[in-house]
């Protein structure tokens, strides 16, 4: 019978079939390693086996994604806890080591390492059920937002070829009303022979607003080109396609948008952090998803250096005040910081006030949005902490 240890470290290198678990002692030495399958049987007899080690284990995980969500939960039903260590950090890790080879074991024991020298990675929450629903149902959004941009391009691309005063007449990435019309028409005859009463009306009767516009547009495109090119009618087919497509895939975003406001409401500070400008359910979801458990940010320090606007100083010797963005943040945070910072200065109010006065300080755009996203990463940490909802104008408070 093995020796029990006080303290053991645990790596469990997570991937989609398989992953490899490594456990060592206090001095390094390797006591146990094995490739375990992502199954639950698998993964709780492991589980139990590197328990009996030792009366602690410290459990560290190089991907805290999806793939490790099953790993995650389990830990967590039997008391335990992971830290997340970042690639990055595991990448430069990796050259103090010897063996170039890169393989799951050797990973599994670099991560280990890094765990047991270190004590300042983030330890990994299993979410509840609704930061689970939101973290899914928002990595389902971007994926169609991302299909949708790459989807758009390619009726532009067809009409280029074979119609292009119609590609150029309208925006086809935010107006309903243009992929409708290519549904039915998308050659300069087929729009010619329907005079503008006639197309006006087909247009209104598939629920396009600004059907007449719409309809003087088109005509307007199709009076510049007079001459049918080569392949127009296959090409026709095909756009016609493409765009019943992107309505179809518009729908789905409609109602993936719905049920992420519907779940979103029931976080318990929805209506702390939805209120705020520029933010909303959407974006509201996205960052409940990236920022995780909220009483992890002891200060409005913690949550804006995770976002990725706060510098850091790399002085080196004489050269001082050399500043950097810290490499150790939320990508995703980051986004949502400054996705609703610009949707935020669309409006009048603190927001707006606060970009132009920047702008007014010669701040370039971005410069100015950065620093607004910053401001907001502190506002929102101090709503959270008095829990109460954004105001235009700070509260009063009174002194004794």
């Amino acid at each position: 019978m093995r020796e029990r240890k006080a303290q053991l470290w645990a790596d469990v290198d997570a991937g989609k079939g398989h992953r490899w678990a490594a456990v060592f002692d206090k001095t390094g030495a390797t006591l146990w390693s094995k490739k375990i399958d992502n199954d639950e049987s698998a993964i709780l007899t492991a589980m139990g086996e590197i328990l009996d080690l030792a009366d602690k284990v410290h459990w560290a995980v190089g991907i805290s994604g999806t793939s490790s969500a099953l790993l995650l939960a389990l830990l967590a039903a039997h008391g335990q806890q992971a830290v997340y260590i970042p690639g990055r950090t595991v990448n430069r890790m990796s050259g103090a080591y010897r063996d170039e080879a890169k393989t799951d074991a050797r990973d599994a024991y670099v991560i280990a390492e890094t765990a047991r020298h270190r004590n300042d990675f983030a330890t990994i929450d299993v979410p509840a059920q609704l930061a689970a629903d939101l973290a899914l149902l928002t990595a389902h959004r971007t994926d169609l937002v991302v299909g949708r941009v790459r989807m758009i391009n390619r009726p532009r691309d067809v009409l280029t070829g074979v119609f292009p005063a119609l590609e150029r007449a309208f925006d086809y990435s935010g107006h309903k009303g243009t992929l409708v019309l290519l549904t039915g028409y998308q050659t300069p005859a087929a729009i010619r022979h329907r005079v503008r009463a006639r197309l006006t009306a087909w247009l209104a009767n598939h629920s396009v607003r600004g059907a007449d516009t719409v309809a003087a547009t088109a005509l307007e495109a199709a009076q510049a080109q007079q001459t049918a090119l080569p392949g127009e009618d296959v090409a026709a087919q095909i756009v016609a396609d493409l765009a019943v497509q992107i309505l179809d895939l518009d729908d789905r975003l409609k109602r993936i948008d719905q049920q992420i406001r519907e779940t979103f409401r029931g976080h318990p500070q929805a209506e702390i952090i939805g209120p705020l400008p520029g933010m909303g359910p959407i974006p509201g979801a996205e960052f409940v998803v990236a920022a995780g458990d909220l009483s992890a940010y002891a200060d409005t320090g913690h949550l804006a250096s995770a976002t990725g606007p706060v510098p850091v100083s790399r002085d080196s010797g004489r050269r001082t005040g050399n500043l950097h963005r810290p490499k150790r943040h939320s990508r995703r945070l980051r986004r949502v910081f400054y996705l609703s910072a610009q949707t935020s200065i669309m409006r009048n109010g603190p927001n707006r006030d606060f970009y132009l006065k920047k702008r007014g300080g010669r701040c370039k755009h971005v410069q100015a949005v950065i620093t607004l996203a910053r401001q907001r990463a502190s506002v929102l940490w101090a709503l959270l902490r008095d829990n109460r909802v954004f105001t235009p104008t700070p509260p009063i408070t009174h002194t004794a």
